[in-house]
């Protein structure tokens, strides 16, 4: 072995090391899974500016390994035709997702899932529509390695005051996992449901709530009510280590919610 030859995987080791055992074993799971849901409003705070780096900033405090990403624009005219995804993701170095709900302003609108884990595959799944308006879509992203994942669903429910189309999409939900109950899932996002609504009790047949009490989310400023949610199922195979809104006044019309959850063994 030449000197140059040794010299170099000297450096690829070290180099390893100092990634630590991480970066040895990319595949798996991490025993504790930091996750963040943040409606974003397509980058723009109250101040009226759009600043995708603040809200870098903010979820990279939270060193997460998954966050859903509500209100996305790619490329449309209102957000400066700025590829939001990508951006998110040069910002934050996590791998992003996208998917699109409908076309907007000359570019698309939709949910994004942002990924320190290795993602294995994703789909979207489009959510009832009862009403002319905004299509919304669940995304799927299956996350880790060929021995063990999990699946997490990035949602926004419909906004009106009736919970029709709401209780339709916990439905569909549940037809996307159909056959697959008992795997590790998480389900994230503005659900536009209060804690005591028909639209959570219904969901809570199959999952488990992070918060064990109402985390007001929004507005932002002065939240009052909680409408972000992160769940988890099979209840059982989760334990909650902590939850909690993270302080975000202005970066956008919600405030993020992080919980640190630990698979059981």
């Amino acid at each position: 072995m030449t000197n140059k030859i040794a010299r170099l995987l000297l450096c690829v080791g070290i180099s390893l090391g100092a990634l630590g055992p991480a970066a040895l074993a990319m595949g798996e799971l991490p025993r504790e899974v930091r996750v963040v849901t943040y409606n974003i409003h397509h980058g723009e705070g109250t101040d009226g500016k759009i600043d995708l780096e603040r809200i870098a900033k903010l979820l990279m405090a939270e060193s997460p390994h998954l966050v859903a990403v509500n209100e996305v624009d790619q490329g449309a005219g209102r957000t400066h035709r700025i590829d939001m995804p990508a951006e998110l993701a040069r910002l934050t170095g996590l791998e992003a997702v996208f998917e699109k709900n409908i076309d907007f302003d000359g570019g698309e609108y939709g949910n994004a899932v942002l990924s320190r884990l290795p993602i294995l595959r994703h789909e979207n799944h489009k959510l009832p529509s009862h009403y002319q308006g905004e299509q919304r879509g669940v995304l799927e992203v299956e996350v880790g390695g060929a021995d063990e994942s999990l699946l997490f669903l990035a949602t926004h429910f419909d906004y009106r005051p009736a919970d029709d189309e709401r209780l339709a999409s916990v439905e569909k939900v549940e037809q996307v996992l159909q056959g697959r109950e008992d795997r590790l899932a998480i389900l994230a996002g503005d659900l536009n449901a209060a804690p005591d609504s028909q639209v959570l009790v219904n969901l809570l047949k199959h999952w488990k709530n992070t918060a064990q009490q109402p985390l007001p989310s929004f507005p932002a400023g002065k939240p009052t009510k909680q409408i972000d949610y992160i769940l988890v199922r099979p209840a059982e195979k989760w334990e909650v280590v902590e939850t909690r809104i993270l302080d975000a006044p202005g970066e956008s019309d919600h405030r993020p919610l992080l919980s640190v959850l630990r698979r059981m063994e």
